[in-house]
């Protein structure tokens, strides 16, 4: 199946999101047109965090790759794959993937435990937030981060904690749109880069689940990859 942002005549009176089915079937098998991050049996694809966007920028090739190495290590310790389901002990760093994005939506299911917290990175970038939404009413699915344009969420969609919730998230080149358990809960709002507030967010960069000192569970997590302005779809 081709999936593209044009679609033929007779599928125009449809949205693009119903033309590509955005329901997981069966756990970390990706729906039509989006591809997973996840396979469900080990950690390929992924990557340990080393620093930041800018931290990164300034090493070597040599410091690089040593760096990663470490942080490699790191990761295999504190991430694990337990029944399909990827989980996070609480007490390592945030797992990045392998590659970098641009335009993209991406499907991740995610649990947490009371008082939980976490997010997800967008291009490298803090964050859509997750967390516990009796601690926190305004609920998950904010960007938490932003200082000028909107961080809260429009309303609390959660389910309560200890259950799954599912994530639709669309990012087109500065913008964020995010569902929560199919409700819009951030409409087209700027992401702010966290790192270099005095430049827009990266065009590229990794997906990362954030380490926040506290069990995490995900699956499901896929991704379609939207062509940009003269690119090939």
């Amino acid at each position: 199946m081709r999936c593209l942002d044009v679609v033929t005549p007779f599928l125009l009176v449809l949205p693009l999101s119903i033309v590509c089915a955005q329901t997981p079937g069966e756990d970390n098998v990706p729906p039509p047109c989006f591809v997973a991050l996840f396979n469900g049996k080990d950690l390929t694809g992924w990557k340990g965090l080393v620093g930041n966007p800018v931290t990164r920028a300034k090493m070597t090739p040599e410091e690089l790759k040593r760096a990663q190495e470490v942080a490699d290590q790191r990761m295999r310790e504190h991430w694990k794959v337990e029944n399909g389901v990827l989980v996070f002990d609480g007490k390592g760093d945030n797992l990045c993937t392998v590659k970098d994005y641009g335009d993209f939506e991406l499907l991740v299911d995610w649990k947490i435990l009371p008082h939980g917290d976490s997010g997800i990175y967008l291009r490298g970038s803090p964050q859509v937030q997750i967390w516990d939404a009796t601690d926190h009413p305004e609920g998950s699915g904010g960007l938490y981060n932003n200082k000028i344009h909107p961080s809260k969420p429009l309303k609390c969609a959660d389910k309560p904690v200890g259950e799954w919730n599912r994530f639709r998230i669309r990012m087109v080149g500065e913008r964020v749109s995010v569902w929560l358990n199919d409700e819009l809960v951030v409409d087209n709002v700027v992401m702010e880069n966290y790192w270099e507030r005095d430049k827009p967010i990266y065009p590229t960069g990794p997906i990362e689940l954030q380490n926040h000192g506290n069990t995490l569970y995900f699956k499901n997590i896929f991704i379609r990859e939207l062509p940009r302005d003269g690119e090939s779809p």
